[in-house]
């Protein structure tokens, strides 16, 4: 795969980045991704302050390749974890989900490569105008936590990088080398993959929600909770308690209340594939297996590889 501003930028071989997962992108899953000359991100959504420091530590024992911690910008103790991040050394940092421009020049400031994750052309250029290294543009099509615009992956991508001059990493949607070069093309300078990486051996996520994941297919998944933050996930009974509370005209507050807490833990963590939360991504329906880390980024490198010489080969043109 070719070096371009994303693989210079991170000192990494290829242009994979492994998205930051909340209760699925621990140390394990990350050191194993940047090994393979990927970029392995620490997700530290689903953690507390103490536990990030954990994996932080187990992560530079396993590897001496580039890793990064995705920060969901709402953390209630984004205080901690930042100061954390800047006491162990941590060289690259995605956030999301709010203002990049509350904690970039801190991050700067220390010299750690800021990414911001946006779900709109709009986002993207308020993030380049805080200082941001790159974006990640990501797509309808995500597992989790969602933009409101519904932009599809392959809409975004082209806007997105006419309109900013830093770096773009194409995200939603992505599960197999062929979309890596696809979104390439169309002007991304890497691609990011969440739902890809759930199903592998390295995830913490539990068993039986990496199962469910592989045996979905079309159709299984759907964004819901607008009023609350957009989320994608898979129909389950919880999610048809969601949707029958629309149907009675729930309010926001009727809504939170069902959601309680800790939903998303209960499903992806807890292995409760009924009552719990369960966020994946359209391109589960294309996921058949789990393999390892280093297989799922070998498979990538060689689809990308294949895919680029039949382009090369076509007689289309």
């Amino acid at each position: 795969m070719l070096q371009n501003r994303i693989t210079q930028l991170f000192n990494i071989q290829y242009p994979i980045i492994q998205a930051g997962m909340i209760w699925a992108s621990g140390w394990k899953l990350a050191s194993a991704v940047s090994n393979a000359g990927g970029l392995g991100i620490i997700g530290a959504g689903s953690m507390y302050p103490d536990v990030l420091k954990e994996h932080i530590t187990q992560c530079q024992s396993a590897t001496d390749k580039p890793f990064a911690v995705n920060v969901p910008l709402l953390y209630p103790d984004i205080d901690k974890v930042m100061d954390i991040i800047v006491e162990n050394n941590v060289k690259i940092v995605f956030t999301s989900a709010g203002n990049p421009a509350t904690w970039t020049p801190f991050l700067k400031e220390k010299g750690i490569k800021v990414v911001h994750v946006v779900s709109s052309v709009k986002f993207a250029q308020k993030a380049e105008k805080t200082g941001v290294d790159a974006v990640v543009a990501e797509g309808f099509e995500a597992g989790g936590h969602n933009g409101r615009e519904e932009t599809t992956t392959f809409t975004l991508i082209p806007m997105v990088s006419q309109a900013v001059d830093i770096p773009v990493i194409a995200a939603g949607g992505i599960g197999n080398g062929q979309a890596i070069l696809a979104s390439m093309i169309l002007g991304a300078d890497a691609a990011q993959l969440g739902t890809r990486f759930v199903a592998s051996y390295e995830a913490s996520s539990h068993q039986a929600f990496k199962d469910q994941v592989v045996s979905s297919k079309e159709g299984d998944t759907m964004l819901t909770l607008k009023e609350l933050a957009p989320v994608r996930m898979m129909k389950n009974k919880f999610f048809s308690e969601i949707q029958e509370l629309y149907q009675k005209g729930t309010s926001t507050d009727e809504l939170k209340q069902h959601l309680g807490r800790a939903r998303a833990k209960r499903g992806m963590f807890k292995g409760d594939l009924e009552n719990g939360e369960l966020e994946i991504g359209q391109i589960s329906g294309l996921i058949d297996e789990i393999l390892p880390a280093k297989q799922i980024v070998k498979n990538l490198v060689r689809e990308y590889q294949e895919a680029h010489q039949k382009i090369a080969d076509s007689q289309f043109m």
